[in-house]
């Protein structure tokens, strides 16, 4: 397949077949990561610029490891340590960046849109969403579906439950994109009060009950919950969600055999996951870690022009 895409601002564009393909290469980068000396020329002489508004540990660290593993050139640029906690605008990075001669910038912003601005602004460097406000977290939904498909295998007629704050969860938007794109049926659940207010137009049905929800389920698939959320009212108390809604065995046990239990991290163990299904036999959540790398190796990879 002729891979058409540049720049990775959601998975909207993506088809059924792209998605597929992208899952091989991902596979194929797996088995590179498992050999004894895992660095491959592919995209030497290329610039990869982490640019994160955001702290984070699991993304940037994953995107830093995959260039550098393809033997590309990676520069970390934090916010907090650049011009920007000066004053700079994102107008005056794009320049930044264009000088520094970037071949691709990974991009986390705390606002809507940051990513699809600097694909527009930027004349040649590809951009990578990284995630951007509650917008959309595309790289993280790949690795969800790798790791459900390495899981399950074939995902077309699966039933997956995503439980929790919807509302505010830019991962949700992602997965469920790419999920209901291979054929998996896809069944929101938790408090109302953080659900969007047309769950329909997302192709999805909307299950107050978590074990209505959960019942028969192939994947069980856990959103972070803010602590602050109690604080803003939008749900009872800490203790009430994880009764509710909050991963435990007695809920997990309601899934079909082969179920798999999923969360995005960090996770707030006592709150939407219980240690004893975080640590179980169903949790696949260090697996997602490990996807990460290769899925964003194969992201580079691909819209970069690697060659083997």
């Amino acid at each position: 397949m002729e891979w058409r895409h540049k720049n990775l601002i959601s998975l909207e564009g993506w088809t059924r077949e792209e998605l597929s393909f992208f899952l091989d290469q991902t596979e194929y980068m797996e088995e590179l990561l498992n050999r004894p000396i895992k660095k491959v020329p592919a995209l030497r002489g290329k610039i990869v610029v982490n640019c994160f508004f955001e702290n984070s540990t699991r993304t940037r660290s994953s995107f830093e490891i995959a260039g550098k593993v393809l033997s590309a050139d990676v520069i970390n640029w934090s916010s907090s340590g650049s011009s920007a906690s000066k004053g700079e605008t994102l107008r005056d990075t794009v320049w930044t960046l264009e000088a520094m001669a970037a071949d691709g910038v990974v991009v986390r912003h705390g606002e809507v849109g940051v990513p699809d601005y600097l694909a527009k602004k930027l004349k040649k460097a590809s951009v990578f969403n990284a995630g951007d406000g509650t917008n959309g977290h595309p790289t993280q939904a790949l690795l969800d579906l790798y790791t459900a498909r390495q899981k399950l295998g074939n995902l077309e007629g699966a039933r997956m439950a995503i439980i929790g704050d919807v509302l505010h969860s830019r991962v949700a938007r992602s997965d469920i994109q790419a999920f209901r794109k291979m054929g998996v049926h896809v069944t929101l659940s938790g408090p109302a009060t953080l659900m969007p207010e047309n769950t329909a137009s997302l192709g999805v049905e909307y299950v107050s009950d978590a074990r209505e929800a959960a019942g028969g389920k192939d994947i069980l698939y856990f959103l972070r919950m803010q602590r602050e959320r109690q604080e803003d009212g939008l749900i009872p108390s800490i203790d009430e969600y994880h009764r509710r809604w909050g991963a435990t065995d007695s809920l997990v046990s309601l899934a079909s055999p082969r179920a798999v239990v999923m969360h995005p991290g960090p996770m707030n163990r006592g709150m939407e996951i219980a240690s004893s299904v975080a640590d179980g036999p169903r949790s696949v959540i260090l697996e997602q870690v490990r996807s990460g790398v290769a899925v964003r190796m194969a992201l580079l990879y691909l819209c970069l022009g690697g060659v083997r």
